[in-house]
């Protein structure tokens, strides 16, 4: 499986009429590509742990699961997803974005022996 991993930070100018925008384009988006399994979407918390690193970078985050790298090819050309790029590149700060073939907790064994 490929998870699609997006952190980002809306523009602090970003008005409502835009988030409402860039809401609607996700979700035509994750309808209308049939190669999307599965998505999750957050906020960051922060509670004092020792790992938490203080930078606003990362506010949100959503993350898009595929079953291979073909599916993740045909969500980026897709054009709801062009759509959604240039809503997403008009609305955020600050973005990252990470693409992670991902396992099973129990292939970390596997996965390590790869290296």
């Amino acid at each position: 499986m490929i998870c699609h991993v997006v952190l980002f930070r809306l523009r602090a100018d970003l008005g409502r009429a835009d988030r409402d925008a860039l809401v609607r384009a996700f979700e035509v988006a994750l309808r209308d590509i049939p190669t999307v399994r599965g998505c999750r979407v957050g906020r960051r918390i922060t509670f004092g742990a020792g790992y938490e690193v203080n930078t606003p970078a990362a506010e949100y985050a959503a993350l898009i699961d595929f079953d291979d790298l073909g599916a993740l090819q045909d969500y980026l050309a897709h054009p709801a997803h062009h759509d959604l790029g240039a809503r997403f590149g008009a609305s955020v700060d600050t973005a990252l974005v990470y693409d992670y073939e991902v396992r099973e907790a129990g292939g970390l064994r596997a996965l390590l022996a790869e290296w």
